[in-house]
């Protein structure tokens, strides 16, 4: 057998989300005016990020990832590390952990495919000591982020695309592949696989995978 499972990150093996990941890197930027002005924005843009979220993740992830503009690559690095060993290690889900150490076990390669961005991911990727990992990368003009990412964006459908593209060049029986998300905008990500899992599933990917007779983990 030659399979791979493939996890999303935030809310599938991680009680963190986008927001918490910019909470923190807005008290924790280089100077306090830069410290207020990011705090400030990010609480009078919340109800406006909930609705880009539920217009689409890509179209949320354009427009979130224009508040990390200018903040430096090296600075953009030393707080993801950080970010990790504060809040998110803590965060993650013991039951994820377990059933990714029976999954190995099995025989299945370990693939993180995220939308965070790859300063986030790095640390805890090399904690669970995954195969594989792949998240979005900000995009670094003169040592600073431009705060665009760099296609393709790891979001819905382009996602889905990537994970189809990423196991045949691998070699993996996509029909033997499981995939574990908690949001309907995965929804195409799972479709793609032959072993879909919801982990604790929003009402929307709650409802498919109960029409699906998909499994339905939640985990904690």
């Amino acid at each position: 057998m030659k399979a791979a499972a493939f996890y999303d990150v935030d809310g599938t093996l991680v009680s963190t989300n986008v927001v918490h990941v910019y909470a923190y890197y807005a008290r924790n930027v280089p100077t306090l005016t830069g410290k207020l002005k990011r705090s400030v924005g990010l609480a009078a843009s919340l109800p406006f990020y909930a609705f880009a979220d539920k217009r689409g993740r890509k179209f949320f992830n354009d427009m979130f990832y224009k508040n990390y503009a200018d903040i430096t690559a090296d600075r953009l690095h030393v707080l993801g590390e950080e970010l990790f060993e504060k809040i998110v290690q803590k965060r993650i889900f013991r039951d994820m952990v377990e059933l990714m150490k029976r999954s190995r076990a099995e025989g299945y390669a370990q693939v993180l495919v995220t939308g965070a961005i790859s300063q986030m991911v790095r640390p805890m990727a090399k904690y669970l000591e995954v195969d594989a990992w792949f998240a979005n990368e900000l995009e670094i003009v003169d040592g600073r982020a431009t705060g665009r990412l760099v296609p393709p964006v790891l979001a819905g459908p382009e996602k889905a695309a990537f994970v189809r593209r990423y196991a045949i060049e691998q070699g993996y029986d996509l029909n033997l592949c499981r995939a574990y998300a908690d949001s309907a905008s995965d929804i195409p990500m799972l479709c793609t696989v032959g072993r879909p899992v919801a982990v604790n599933p929003d009402s929307n990917l709650r409802a498919t995978a109960t029409a699906h007779d998909w499994p339905i983990i939640q985990a904690s």
